[in-house]
């Protein structure tokens, strides 16, 4: 890997540019965030790879987890000998985002800025399609264009059924074939794979994330494990969120794989990942229609009819449930910190108008 970048080898752009004017003026410099360990980052510049941590001052106006630096954000720096303090992180164009882990209402920015995001299916017993839509409503959410990655074909005598029924959901989506043990596929995979676009590989534990990684990279620089044989599941070959450039010069994130897949901030995703269900919707009697129980739903029509799946119908209903427990959550939780920041102004209020003697 090359020590040095040029910003446009790590997809700086006019839109970065535009946000980076005042910071410029200011002294600091630009770099791209390629590894986050738990006090200090990785960054890519046109300095070198550097060591970074961030400014106290960023520390402490950050409202969330979020708003810190990670994998792909583009940062504004002060550098001095290889270490460079972080000042801030510029607005993404792009994120890839769930509601963290075992926690509720918190953010989890997976990575940042991509422009197509690889989400890896395999054709073997790790075949899920729900899990496949949760992806895309994502990926829809963050604005990042999905292609989908069949792999393992080489294990499923199946694949090119699979292959339909992943085409059935858009006709428009990407659907690239991949074998594990030869390089089949991967040619069709090249018009992706461009020089300054940023790729983001998505997909649980046991899919063959690392196997496609280092096909792309031409190297083995990811390790792999095989599946076991009794459940066919793989163990998480990947630990860290870590991005690549590929002798091309496309950039790569890898992440870690993912049994947690819960959303964050999904009704628009929701509705350009299920257009088929958004579609029949427009037919309904009732313009609040839930889909339910109502008379005259035309959604439900289509599920009697055979129409609609029952598969694809309860997966649309789930994850309405989860985005519309999200948002009134969420909706309580600003409401809370509105009320907390009434509260100390009035008491700061207070405190300034009896002073003590």
């Amino acid at each position: 890997m090359k020590s040095t970048f040029t910003l446009e080898q790590l997809g700086w752009n006019n839109h970065f540019m535009q946000h980076f004017t005042n910071s410029e003026a200011q002294g600091f410099e630009a770099g791209r965030v390629a590894i986050e360990n738990k006090n200090n980052y990785t960054i890519f510049s046109s300095q070198g790879e550097l060591k970074g941590e961030i400014s106290g001052r960023l520390q402490y106006t950050a409202h969330s987890e979020a708003d810190l630096p990670k994998v792909g954000d583009w940062v504004s720096m002060q550098v001095f000998d290889q270490q460079a303090i972080i000042h801030g992180v510029l607005p993404r164009s792009t994120v890839f985002t769930r509601n963290a882990a075992g926690k509720r209402n918190q953010a989890q920015v997976i990575a940042a800025n991509i422009d197509d995001l690889l989400i890896v299916q395999s054709a073997d017993q790790n075949y899920n399609l729900r899990r496949l839509e949760r992806y895309l409503v994502m990926a829809a959410e963050g604005g990042i264009a999905p292609v989908v990655v069949l792999s393992k074909v080489d294990l499923a005598t199946d694949w090119q059924q699979k292959m339909e029924e992943l085409q059935s959901f858009d006709a428009d989506l990407p659907v690239v074939p991949v074998s594990n043990t030869s390089a089949i596929g991967y040619k069709a995979l090249s018009q992706w794979i461009k020089p300054g676009k940023t790729l983001a590989v998505v997909g649980s534990s046991g899919v063959g994330k690392s196997t496609l990684i280092n096909h792309l990279l031409g190297t083995s620089q990811q390790a792999t494990q095989t599946v076991r044989d009794k459940d066919d599941k793989g163990k998480h070959t990947t630990t860290r969120r870590e991005m690549f450039i590929t002798q091309n010069g496309s950039i790569l994130i890898d992440t870690p794989g993912m049994r947690e897949l819960q959303l964050w901030e999904s009704k628009q995703g929701i509705g350009q990942v299920f257009t088929d269900i958004e579609a029949l919707a427009q037919d309904c009697h009732f313009g609040d229609c839930s889909h339910t129980n109502e008379i005259k739903c035309a959604v439900l029509a289509a599920l009697d009819s055979g129409e609609l799946s029952e598969e694809r119908y309860q997966s649309y209903l789930k994850l309405q449930k989860e985005a519309d427990y999200l948002e009134s959550s969420a909706d309580f939780l600003r409401k809370k910190d509105a009320r907390m920041k009434m509260i100390q102004k009035a008491y700061r209020q207070h405190k300034k108008n009896n002073p003590k003697r």
